[in-house]
């Protein structure tokens, strides 16, 4: 009789340990999926209406009396695979830098992005060299390189989602932003 009974209590333990993991689960897994759903949402910026063209101006804060206004921080788009500048890109940092140079207080983080192939080391790795590409230009357009800092984002923070040349061309990007 002692055995029988030990072997229920050997074979009910486990079961009643497991149902009571499986019931702590199914309670908490809603919860934690409740606390993510509360984060800060990231807002995506609105893409280009078409590859290659510029997006609208970004708002920015109302200029100081006396200064001109902050420039309107459009991307500047990259070709699959390079961090070469074309000339709509050189064009739309020339508008840039004209009011940044009247603006001497004035920070930029320049933000390097890519599309969703390749690795994601190659992609950091292009990305960099895109924002280095733009800041080097703003440097040569007479922007004091310490107000110019460069991050590369690679493929991790897409500004258009899915797959195809249109969206990859509004993902080929360096992205400046006020600080």
């Amino acid at each position: 009789m002692t055995i029988g009974w030990k072997l229920t209590l050997w074979l009910t333990v486990p079961l009643v340990s497991s149902f009571a993991a499986v019931v702590m689960i199914v309670l908490l897994v809603p919860g934690c999926a409740a606390r993510a759903r509360q984060a800060e949402p990231v807002a995506a910026p609105a893409p280009p209406a078409a590859p290659g063209l510029p997006s609208a101006p970004s708002s920015s804060e109302p200029a100081p009396p006396g200064e001109t206004p902050a420039p309107a921080l459009e991307p500047v788009f990259f070709s699959y695979d390079s961090y070469t500048l074309s000339a709509a890109a050189r064009a739309a940092l020339d508008r840039i830098a004209q009011p940044l140079r009247e603006r001497p207080n004035q920070a930029m983080t320049i933000e390097g992005h890519c599309d969703e192939r390749g690795t994601v080391e190659y992609n950091l790795a292009l990305g960099e060299r895109r924002a280095t590409a733009v800041r080097e230009y703003l440097a040569t357009a007479g922007i004091t390189g310490t107000r110019l800092q460069t991050i590369s984002y690679g493929k991790e923070r897409p500004f258009a989602h899915g797959s195809g040349e249109q969206v990859w061309a509004q993902n080929r990007r360096a992205h400046l932003v006020s600080r």
